[in-house]
């Protein structure tokens, strides 16, 4: 089945910065929503440099900005300029989705609040995205996704092993989860109107999307319950849970879940029928609790044969293992690409890029994504739609409220 792109029709103003609230208007721009980057003069979201940011791969193509802001159409705006804002007022008249990320004393100052922009069009929905959430001590407090999506919620704290230093973030893994836990936001919102016809505020946090990510540690902890350290590799909790390297390299995340089915195939997998006669190993707690020993006897077998060897024997047992990927598979992952992870693009010095994570089989995407658009490229394309004449575009230009 094929029909239109599910969000075709609908307009969103994306004034939103960096990634976590851009990613939730580049999914609906993926399913067919018009969507306008409103960006303040000067150098617009520094989003346009985090291609620059020392933990971000250098590359002559600003694909950072591509990713996050793909297929939309931009224009420059001065909100603290009195006609600036006339214009944003007359585009929230005419959009069904606006998204922001504004401080909440920032929004307040330009008068940016669902309350402020809502008697403009009440079929509007109104989208948020914070650190920490709108309420509470640290509401105000500003977030970003390496200190509210990962260190506030305990994501950190339970990757670090024992004894050993804080594990550290990787760039924008909880901006990306947080975009989503908007989108979805915004769709419910959409399905209310289009049963009630009335507009809404919907918002998500950074802090939020790390809880919900850690949820199973961290409802634990809500009882006062909680696992030990994490263990080093040599000393784990499980044997069968655990990390091997092949001999030529590469690692193998073994993760038997059901023991008493899969034990006796993965010692046939491994040639160590002799170990299902080791008192040691006879039950899955006798396992667990002589994992450090198993683990030792596990090293050197897995050191024994390469990655494409324990991939055949493996599968032929029905073990449930996953090779560690490094970034260096990424292009060469035939799995991405048969299922639309990885897509042709419509950027030229960029041939491919990620989709969202979302198959519809009623509305299959089959545009190639754009690129991002340079800042304030369809200024005055919009404008004119909007009923600004030439001269009027002139004045706004000069008056300062364009930038």
């Amino acid at each position: 089945m094929a029909g239109a792109l599910p969000l075709s029709g609908l307009r969103v103003l994306d004034l939103a910065s960096f990634i976590a609230g851009p990613i939730a208007t580049t999914v609906m721009g993926d399913y067919g929503a018009e969507v306008i980057k409103i960006e303040p003069p000067g150098e617009g979201d520094p989003q346009r440099k985090l291609g620059q940011a020392h933990s971000i791969p250098q590359h002559p193509v600003n694909f950072c900005w591509h990713l996050v802001n793909r297929n939309k159409r931009a224009i420059v705006l001065d909100l603290k300029h009195a006609e600036g804002r006339g214009v944003l007022d007359r585009l929230v008249a005419t959009a069904d989705v606006m998204v922001v990320n504004f401080p909440l004393k920032v929004r307040a100052r330009l008068r940016m609040r669902y309350a402020d922009v809502a008697p403009l069009n009440p079929r509007l929905i109104y989208a948020s995205m914070t650190g920490y959430g709108e309420h509470g001590p640290d509401a105000d407090q500003p977030g970003f996704d390496s200190t509210a999506f990962f260190a506030r919620s305990g994501l950190l704290d339970a990757l670090t092993y024992e004894g050993g230093p804080p594990a550290f973030s990787l760039p924008a893994q909880g901006d990306q989860m947080a975009g989503m836990n908007l989108f979805a936001a915004i769709s419910m919102a959409l399905l209310h109107r289009e049963r009630t016809g009335e507009g809404s505020e919907v918002s998500t946090s950074l802090h939020a999307g790390g809880l919900w990510s850690n949820a199973m540690l961290a409802q634990g902890a809500l009882l006062d319950a909680y696992v030990a350290p994490r263990p080093p590799r040599t000393t784990p909790r499980s044997a069968l849970a655990n990390q091997y390297r092949t001999s030529d390299g590469r690692w193998i995340q073994l993760t038997v879940v059901r023991e008493d089915k899969l034990w006796p195939e993965l010692c046939q997998a491994i040639e160590r029928t002799d170990l299902l006669d080791d008192p040691r190993f006879r039950t899955t707690d006798l396992r667990r609790g002589h994992a450090t020993e198993l683990a030792a006897i596990l090293d050197p077998v897995f050191a024994a044969r390469p990655w494409p060897e324990w991939r055949r024997r493996l599968r032929h047992h029905e073990i449930t293992f996953g090779l560690l990927g490094v970034l260096r598979d990424v292009p060469h992952d035939e799995q991405a690409v048969a299922n639309g992870a990885i897509v042709p693009s419509a950027v030229a010095e960029m041939p491919r890029t990620i989709t969202a994570p979302i198959r519809l089989s009623f509305a299959p995407v089959t545009v190639a994504p754009g690129p991002g658009p340079t800042h304030g490229q369809h200024t005055d394309t919009l404008l004119a739609e909007l009923g600004y004449d030439a001269g009027e575009r002139d004045r706004l230009r000069q008056a300062g409220a364009l930038g």
